[in-house]
């Protein structure tokens, strides 16, 4: 009998299903430029798989969101049931001289809602240009950390960390990472996410 359970047991561990990782965001989340197999995403699971984890990252990047877009499509993104998300939104709002106090209630409504739903979730961060002045780029880089604490949900400062103003790790229009740049992206954020979905029982 003993046999038989552990005979039919096996193939239902099998079957369980893979963690959903969703990544909103813009278009450095969806691989703006890049070919599809060298996106942040595709990298980010295969990376994710490398280290154990079952896990399918769904993309759920649009190029040229703002925070309000990213809300605004939020309900359409969940409806592909994520277990889990990379928030990664604000960089066009910083770009277009946006009102961070904006940025900020968007990106407040999108992680109550994923709280709301258990959605386990990390929020990466963004840095300003200088170009809009001290006050601007201090209101702005100051959203992240105030929403990380008050939504108690974990922070990975800045998304292009170690890519950004690196000539050899961005596209030509000086903006978006290149395939080097992905991966250095992905190598740098890998802990963050790791320890996100091993607070979800990952790997076995």
């Amino acid at each position: 009998m003993l046999l038989m359970a552990a005979l039919f047991a096996a193939p239902a561990a099998s079957l369980a299903a893979p963690i959903r990782l969703m990544a909103l965001g813009d278009s450095l989340t969806a691989g703006f430029g890049l070919p599809a197999d060298q996106g942040f995403t595709v990298k980010l699971q295969a990376a994710l798989r490398a280290k154990g984890f079952d896990v399918i990252v769904l993309n759920a990047g649009v190029s040229g969101d703002t925070s309000a877009g990213g809300l605004a499509r939020l309900d359409w993104a969940l409806s592909d049931k994520p277990d889990a998300a990379l928030v990664e939104l604000g960089a066009n709002d910083m770009l277009r001289g946006l009102d961070p106090a904006a940025a900020k209630e968007n990106l407040s409504k999108i992680l109550a809602r994923l709280q709301t739903d258990h959605i386990k979730t990390l929020l990466c961060g963004m840095m300003s240009v200088d170009n809009w002045g001290p006050d601007y780029k201090k209101n702005f880089e100051g959203i992240y950390p105030a929403l990380a604490q008050h939504y108690q949900v974990a922070l990975y400062p800045f998304f292009l960390d170690g890519v950004a103003l690196n000539p050899a790790l961005i596209q030509n229009d000086g903006l978006h990472p290149n395939a080097a740049g992905v991966d250095v992206i992905v190598a740098r954020i890998l802990p963050a996410v790791t320890t996100l979905l091993t607070g979800l029982g990952q790997p076995k």
